[in-house]
């Protein structure tokens, strides 16, 4: 699987953003999709999830009713919708996808190249 993130960049607090990350390759092997992001001198952390088939999603708190993840089948594309951004929320951002091939497997982490988002005060 393989993973490219788009539509990182500079913008004011209170401002917008959205990021994409079209998967390819052995896509209907993925069982879940999520962002992660990693702020300067901070740990990488898990920013949302969506579960593949159910749709089931989960947002750090930190993030609650301001970020929707989101993702279109058709097009293997998943989305993070960002509101209201702050300060806090600079980071580079990662799309991660959970692969299991075959019932019982292991599952295996794939990642993209990340993309920075960079909120202004």
């Amino acid at each position: 699987v393989q993973l490219a993130e788009s539509g990182g960049g500079l913008v004011q607090a209170g401002d917008s953003l959205r990021l994409s990350c079209a998967a390819s390759g052995s896509t209907s092997s993925i069982i879940a999709m999520a962002w992660y992001r990693q702020g300067p001198e901070k740990s990488r952390e898990v920013v949302a999830v969506i579960i593949t088939g159910n749709g089931y999603t989960h947002y750090v708190d930190s993030v609650k009713g301001r970020f929707t993840i989101s993702r279109d089948d058709a097009t293997n594309t998943m989305y993070l919708q960002m509101n209201n951004l702050r300060p806090e929320d600079t980071a580079e951002y990662l799309c991660n996808a959970r692969v299991q091939a075959n019932e019982g497997t292991r599952p295996v982490d794939y990642w993209g190249q990340g993309t920075q988002v960079t909120v202004s005060s």
